[in-house]
């Protein structure tokens, strides 16, 4: 029985960060048939850190859906999608070096650092007010992190590739010059879709922890011209039963911009993609709520990664 706080294969605990890293090094080090990344251990170090509000300059992390086991589950999907990348290469297609699959571990684990606050931050009270703008702080954090790491061109390339993950530049008109460096990006795209919507308890997410971001995040409500206004979703509920039209929507971003990239996982586990089957399965079930709206059918319960916050987000929402 997989539980709720584990990966697609049942076997890596995806709320421990030591546990991740141990599965990506191992990755890594059969890759390139050499020791541990350095530049890994130190990454993993540094966002538990970050997210846990072990560093000066940043509250933990307040986001419950957005939380540090939705950056691992990624980082771990990443890591997947790079080595079987690598282990499908065919004639003429470009080997992935080492600093790139270092650069997309990297990306990973720092994909959503533009929802934390910092502590000087007196204008927000959740980083869920962030969500239109988090790709682009977490971008300019990157940078920052990376030259401060020393990684040389790398620096520059990263902010571009968490750009795959957002919808602030539509994906054609993100400018990378080298395919294969493109092709880190795609895999990092569909890293966050895949890795999200195979959670266990993707669908219990949505409804107690995406929907309040949304609201806080101005996605819930869209305004109209004339004063008007559109409840894209009504509730937790609401968002739960549009599963099955986001994942439409996914499914197509996954082929079309992301290049298929998510094909990889194949590779990765031997033929078969264990990301897309639990995917489908979160989505049946949300159909079937959709069909029986009355049906009480989501009773996971998502493991809890926040510490002690200023403030709750369910607080934050009812003085709205």
């Amino acid at each position: 029985m997989r539980r709720n706080d584990h990966d697609v294969t049942g076997s890596i605990r995806t709320t421990d960060p030591a546990t991740v890293k141990a599965e990506v090094q191992r990755l890594y080090r059969a890759l390139y048939d050499c020791g541990p990344s350095r530049t890994i251990e130190r990454a993993f170090a540094d966002i538990g850190k970050r997210y846990r509000g072990e560093h000066p300059e940043y509250y933990p992390c307040d986001t419950g859906y957005h939380d540090l086991q939705h950056v691992l589950e990624v980082t771990l999907a990443m890591a997947r999608l790079m080595n079987g990348y690598e282990r499908s290469r065919r004639n003429g297609t470009p080997r992935l070096p080492p600093e790139l699959f270092m650069l997309g571990v990297l990306s990973a684990l720092f994909h959503d650092f533009g929802y934390l606050r910092r502590r000087s931050d007196r204008r927000h009270d959740n980083g869920a007010e962030y969500t239109l703008v988090h790709v682009s702080r977490g971008a300019a954090y990157l940078r920052h992190y990376m030259r401060d790491l020393g990684t040389g061109r790398l620096a520059d390339i990263a902010p571009k590739l968490l750009h795959f993950t957002g919808y602030e530049h539509p994906v054609e008109r993100i400018r990378v010059a080298d395919t294969l460096i493109r092709r880190v990006g795609q895999m990092l795209g569909s890293a966050d879709i895949i890795a999200q919507m195979a959670d266990r308890c993707y669908l219990e997410k949505c409804r107690d922890r995406l929907y309040p971001e949304f609201v806080l995040g101005g996605l819930a409500r869209r305004e109209l011209p004339g004063g008007f206004t559109l409840d894209v979703f009504r509730s937790g509920d609401d968002l739960v039963r549009k599963t099955p039209d986001f994942y439409r929507n996914a499914e197509r971003r996954l082929e079309l911009q992301l290049a298929h990239a998510y094909v990889y996982a194949e590779s990765h586990f031997g033929g078969q993609n264990l990301y897309l089957e639990e995917m489908l399965k979160n989505v049946r079930h949300a159909q079937a709520l959709a069909e029986a709206p009355t049906a009480d059918i989501l009773r996971r319960a998502p493991p809890a990664t926040l510490v002690a916050v200023v403030q709750p987000l369910t607080e934050i929402l009812a003085v709205d």
